[in-house]
């Protein structure tokens, strides 16, 4: 059953919760530019995530480790400008919060200093609770993550879903009440079973947005690039494609190059 959608005029931290309370499922897309995140946050989206996805989407690497905190400022910054009303997270990348909670400060600081971000999202449990506490008490709103956490991809050894095991999940479940305990505003669950995903997002007070976590958590979070289908060769089965840019813009390229070989482009009324 969907619910009346509230007009918030712009998305804080606290209008998440109120729309957990409401029902109100909270929608989020990555962006890691100003020209697709003015698109993004133009449709009404209420969270961007300035994921460190941007390894691989951006980038081309295969996993999300080689990004740097340089990097994600810079992608950060971009999507800032371009922004009226939604939420910007931002992914601290891999390295900058898991060995010192002195350094995780240091480095959600200059997130939100250099890059006007709005909230940081880290990955992980029990393990960074002293990072995470570190950031809250400097007044900086945190994301936890838990589930699938792509920064620890060589320790999973493959991107499989998590937490199908009783022990796994139960470390999810503490991991997760913990997370709210320490005052994290959201939490992402990604790639777990929904049965677990529904499970504890009924059992905390704060927004749970799945990726890959079933219809019964607060909300949803897909990579812009792959949502549009500018991507190709990802196909999970959590994955709803909205559109087939990438055969889109394949075939309007070939077009442009057909047209200019052919000097067909451009016409009279394209030239001074």
């Amino acid at each position: 059953m969907s619910v009346a959608k509230k007009e918030y005029k712009r998305i804080t931290v606290k209008s998440l919760v109120d729309m957990k309370s409401r029902g109100e499922k909270i929608s989020m897309l990555t962006a890691y530019d100003y020209t697709m995140a003015k698109i993004v946050d133009g449709a009404g989206v209420d969270v961007i995530l300035v994921g460190d996805s941007a390894s691989n989407v951006m980038a081309g690497h295969e996993t999300t480790l080689p990004i740097t905190l340089d990097q994600m400022i810079y992608h950060a910054s971009s999507v800032v400008r371009a922004i009226d009303r939604a939420l910007v997270v931002v992914d601290l990348p891999f390295g900058t919060y898991q060995s010192d909670p002195k350094e995780a400060l240091r480095s959600a600081i200059r997130i939100m200093k250099e890059s006007g971000g709005h909230a940081v999202k880290l990955e992980g449990g029990k393990e960074i609770k002293d990072s995470i506490k570190r950031i809250l008490n400097a007044g900086i709103p945190v994301m936890g993550h838990l589930g699938l956490t792509p920064q620890s991809i060589y320790k999973f050894g493959t991107y499989t879903v998590r937490a199908k095991e009783e022990q796994e999940a139960e470390r999810l479940r503490e991991d997760a009440k913990m997370l709210e305990k320490a005052g994290c505003f959201a939490i992402v669950l990604e790639k777990i079973p929904a049965a677990l995903a529904k499970e504890v997002a009924e059992s905390v007070s704060i927004p749970v947005i799945g990726i890959g976590a079933g219809d019964g958590v607060d909300g949803q979070v897909l990579v812009l690039h792959d949502m549009i289908g500018m991507t190709h060769e990802f196909n999970p089965r959590f994955l709803r494609r909205y559109m087939n840019l990438y055969e889109d813009m394949t075939n309007a390229i070939g077009q442009y190059v057909e047209d200019v070989k052919s000097q067909d482009f451009p016409n009279e009324k394209e030239q001074y």
